[in-house]
């Protein structure tokens, strides 16, 4: 059989379009996301925010509750959480590793006092693309309408906050308020994206599309339209290509958006610009 015809006779099962449909949603939402790691500079948010997945799926198998929505649950509370303990761009990492170190001693703890199987906790970390749920695409369908509204919503505040925290916060920006927003939308959409890909493989969806976007737009809005353009190709372009040849989508996709990065990488840096310069720009004058 052709590998046209694999895919063809595959797309006509339930999970595979729900699994099709569901990257298709999160190409939307999630590199938008991934600009706003990039930009507030909080790259271990990811490995914070799988630990605090583990303790909401431990919660979840230990009260009888879906473990995916405990785990967005707790990822929703954890973002809120920490933003508190981030008063300075540098003490957003910090609270991310303190939060990583708490939240996997909880749930190990948890998991060795209540009995229960540490191996389905772990396993869907892993996630599984094709058990996507309708639950799943809904809070995937929330996060492409919610994360581009807020952008467009906020773009100047969104800018000045990507470009420097204190020149937000001296322009009038609601600076705490945002960047709780922001660490919420985060976690969420971290969360969000373990039954596609995993925990361990989000930066497929979220950082790689992100870190090309940055090499190749010159503004805030040319970088977030960068990243969801190429998160729509390399979702879809990796899905199809795992349907063609019987390969594991999640390995796949980071394998096509890790391609991505480096080519735009490999774009001589004097044809490119600070994606941050364009938020210098808007800044109002200080006189």
């Amino acid at each position: 059989m052709s590998a046209l015809g694999q895919i063809g006779e595959l797309w006509q099962l339930v999970p595979v379009q729900r699994a099709g449909g569901g990257l298709l949603l999160a190409a939307f939402g999630l590199p938008i996301v991934g600009v706003v790691i990039v930009g507030l500079d909080i790259m271990p948010v990811r490995f914070a925010m799988m630990h605090v997945a583990l303790l909401g799926i431990a919660v979840g198998q230990l009260v009888g509750l879906d473990p995916v929505l405990c785990a967005l649950v707790a990822c929703a509370l954890a973002g809120a959480g920490v933003a508190p303990l981030a008063r300075t761009a540098d003490g957003l990492s910090g609270a991310m590793g303190l939060l990583m170190s708490l939240a996997i001693a909880a749930a190990l703890l948890l998991l060795a006092l209540s009995g229960v199987n540490a191996n389905g906790a772990f396993a869907l970390l892993w996630g599984s693309i094709l058990a996507v749920r309708p639950a799943d695409l809904a809070v995937l369908g929330a996060l492409a309408v919610a994360v581009p509204a807020l952008f467009v919503w906020r773009r100047r505040d969104l800018a000045l906050l990507l470009y420097d925290r204190e020149l937000a916060q001296c322009s009038g920006v609601a600076v705490q308020r945002l960047t709780v927003l922001l660490l919420v939308l985060v976690a969420v959409a971290v969360a969000g994206a373990i039954r596609l890909t995993g925990a361990l493989l989000v930066d497929a969806l979220t950082l790689l599309p992100a870190l090309a976007a940055r090499r190749l737009g010159r503004s805030l809005v040319s970088i977030t339209a960068w990243a969801v353009g190429i998160g729509v190709v390399v979702n879809v372009a990796g899905f199809l290509l795992s349907l063609a040849w019987d390969l594991p989508p999640g390995p796949v996709l980071v394998l096509a958006a890790g391609a991505v990065a480096l080519v735009a990488h490999l774009i001589p840096e004097r044809r490119t610009r600070s994606w941050r310069l364009p938020a210098a720009s808007s800044a109002p004058s200080p006189h």
